[in-house]
């Protein structure tokens, strides 16, 4: 008895081992980081409650440290573990984009940003900075807002454009409602980078928001 619950307990492990990484559910993923000192089942169900709560790895993975702890069974050490492991899913994408001229493959970098921001719940401003490739030199959220919008100021946009000596910027932000469409005070915003960023020869590829659905890109609808 004490052998098949041992093999019980550690189901989601030896089903890793066996099979790999993509043979568990989301679940059953999630439970492995979560184990630390308590029983597979009890990890199961907190790893559950996490993704319902977040609606899914995406948005459990963006989720702040807060809203973290305020699920019944998340403790501190869930909590590292659990941003250790989104930073790395984060540095992993974006090394992809460096190691690729962004130009060049338009859907791994919305693929990148969909992940950095869509799942966030409230308004963040966020830079790509390019070098004369078109390789990415650094991605920075300058700007946190609320479920209703983010303050963005070009002269900051320009200082980190200078900072990182940079030769072209995209420029994303994401919509909490989900709904990825520019309002007035998005194109408003984005005239305003453009003309600041192009007296320092620097060019504005693109302008993306992040919705739950395709972005939206200001370069494709010929906004910019």
């Amino acid at each position: 008895m004490a052998t098949r619950s041992r093999v019980g307990a550690d189901q989601p492990r030896d089903k890793l081992l066996a099979s790999g990484a993509k043979a568990l559910s989301d679940a059953e993923l999630l439970t492995l980081l979560l184990r630390t000192g308590r029983k597979r089942a009890e990890s199961l169900a907190v790893a559950t409650e996490l993704l319902l709560t977040f609606d899914g790895p995406a948005g459990l993975l963006a989720a702040e440290s807060s809203r973290l702890l305020a699920v019944a069974g998340v403790g501190k050490g869930n909590l590292v573990l659990l941003q250790a492991a989104s930073e790395l899913v984060r540095r992993s994408a974006e090394q992809r984009l460096r190691d690729d001229e962004v130009l060049t493959s338009p859907a791994q970098t919305r693929r990148f940003l969909q992940y950095h921001l869509g799942a966030r719940d409230r308004e963040v401003f966020s830079c790509l900075f390019l070098d004369s490739q078109h390789r990415l030199l650094r991605c920075e959220d300058l700007f946190l807002g609320t479920l209703d919008g983010a303050a963005v100021y070009p002269r900051e946009v320009a200082v980190h454009a200078l900072r990182y000596r940079a030769a072209a910027v995209i420029l994303a932000h994401n919509h909490p409602s989900g709904v990825a469409e520019p309002s007035a005070a998005d194109r408003r915003i984005t005239e305003r980078l453009c003309a600041a960023l192009a007296l320092l020869d620097v060019r504005v590829l693109d302008h993306l928001i992040i919705g739950r659905g395709p972005a939206f890109s200001f370069a494709e609808q010929g906004l910019i």
